[in-house]
């Protein structure tokens, strides 16, 4: 994913430990369809291109061995990062509705980290913010 474009997560892989701690185990939890839907909707009206899917949720960044990149591709991740599936977990538990969307910054795929300079590009990020609060309206 290039800097910038943006994911609506549909779903995440368990590979970390908050999630369990709300909900029974399983492989993956999926997002709350309102949250995908407001967020998606949102994002097409304004013309914004996205995509919707599954992300990858690991507390062990260094555990992100070429062969485990591999294997979350196949199995349809299209990004990695540290909370997505806890905070579903958590939401489902308290039984509200959540949407998440990931923004393409720095990138694990290569064999050094290219950090992409994603925390210097705020516009970005403050875009972001008036997006979701444009989604919540839709709720």
């Amino acid at each position: 994913m290039a800097v910038g474009s943006l994911l609506v997560v549909s779903s995440a892989i368990r590979d970390e430990g908050v999630s369990y701690h709300y909900l029974p185990p399983s492989r993956e939890v999926i997002a709350h369809e309102a949250g995908v839907k407001a967020l998606a909707n949102t994002l097409s009206n304004m013309n914004i291109p996205h995509h919707i899917g599954k992300t990858w949720t690991t507390d062990a960044p260094f555990r992100e061995t070429p062969d485990r990149i591999a294997m979350r591709k196949e199995e349809g991740c299209l990004a990695v990062e540290m909370e997505s599936a806890g905070m579903m977990a958590v939401a489902q538990f308290r039984g509200v509705s959540l949407g998440q969307i990931l923004y393409g910054g720095d990138d694990l795929s290569c064999v050094e980290w290219d950090e992409r300079s994603w925390q210097s590009r705020t516009a970005i990020r403050e875009k972001l913010f008036w997006l979701c609060a444009d989604a919540v309206l839709t709720l």
